[in-house]
């Protein structure tokens, strides 16, 4: 009967996901058997590197970036081939958050893009699960992500209203955009200041999007962020994003943040649909598939300071768009 109503409500959110929005040629981009089995392979590989503790990499980012990509394979905790390492992860996210604030670092470290992105990952067990104890520490992590908004309507790397950058702010956003789909209240004036923070890094003369207000060049990973966030608070008329995905198709990857640009990008793509979707899936289809490592990973080595495990996660994530497993990137 749990697995009869985790299924259930999965495809209910995935049905309230779905709107008249998606183009019907979105409908072409399907995850072929070559790509299927390159993904089990890859998560059979997340499975042997994950720690004891529920764990991956050095960070609760990295943790949570891998337990997205179970549960974007529709992998739930506790459940089915992959059940006990999903349900170590969320154990371990959950255990991480610090009494006084509901601060997710946990005993692996981080800062407010990990707590950003482990709240991320929890909205979507909420979401797919209805977890009573995954929801209470989502709620303490939501709230301090409202408290921690600065001034200007950003977010830095310390749980402070101090500073801002867009990386950051765009994790944030990411977060709140989940835990308010999920069914959780998230005051409409954070999201509306966020995005305006957002919209204020926005370089016209190129396209892109800068890392702070006036500071620094556009660059593509955070470019291909600000497209994707847009996108997922229903931003879809933004004169901006004509330019920024001009800016995205004129400047190609980018090197220094490859992994990080290429996840945004396929999210922001996908929410484009039509034949931008459908060019760009086939070609990060071809280049992971050819770059994918004969264990089940994926390393590369100009990137090397995140590591495989991150790595790994990021592929499986953009690989498996298709399946519309995880409610926040439904359309």
């Amino acid at each position: 009967m749990r697995i009869l109503a985790s299924l259930l409500m999965l495809a209910l959110l995935i049905g309230v996901g779905t709107t008249a929005r998606t183009p019907a040629a979105e409908e072409k981009v399907k995850i072929d058997e070559k790509t299927k089995k390159a993904m089990e392979q890859a998560l059979d590989w997340l499975k042997d590197t994950q720690k004891k503790d529920g764990s991956w990499g050095n960070n609760s980012a990295i943790t949570s970036f891998a337990l997205l990509a179970y549960l974007s394979q529709g992998h739930v905790p506790g459940q089915g081939k992959y059940g006990p390492e999903v349900a170590k992860a969320v154990r371990n996210l959950v255990a991480g958050a610090r009494e006084s604030d509901g601060y997710l670092v946990g005993n692996t470290g981080g800062n407010m893009y990990a707590h950003g992105m482990a709240t991320l990952a929890l909205s979507q067990v909420w979401g797919m699960t209805g977890d009573e104890e995954v929801k209470k520490v989502l709620k303490r992590a939501i709230d301090l992500i409202c408290k921690t908004q600065n001034h200007e309507g950003g977010w830095r790397y310390e749980p402070q209203p101090t500073g801002a950058d867009i990386s950051v702010t765009i994790m944030q956003v990411m977060a709140l955009r989940g835990a308010k789909d999920s069914g959780l209240y998230v005051p409409d004036e954070k999201m509306k200041n966020a995005i305006s923070y957002i919209n204020k890094c926005y370089d016209a003369r190129t396209g892109g999007y800068r890392y702070q207000i006036g500071g620094g060049p556009a660059g593509y990973a955070r470019t291909a962020a600000g497209v994707c966030v847009l996108q997922l608070c229903g931003e879809y008329d933004k004169k901006e994003i004509a330019g920024a995905l001009k800016y995205l198709d004129n400047t190609g990857d980018d090197r220094q943040h490859y992994w990080y640009g290429a996840y945004y990008a396929a999210h922001a793509y996908h929410q484009i649909g039509g034949k931008d979707w459908e060019n760009f899936y086939e070609k990060m289809k071809t280049k992971l598939l050819a770059s994918q490592q004969t264990n089940g990973s994926w390393k590369d080595s100009k990137e090397g300071h995140v590591g495989p495990d991150y790595q790994t996660a990021i592929a499986i994530l953009i690989l498996s768009i298709p399946s519309h497993y995880l409610p926040i990137y439904q359309r």
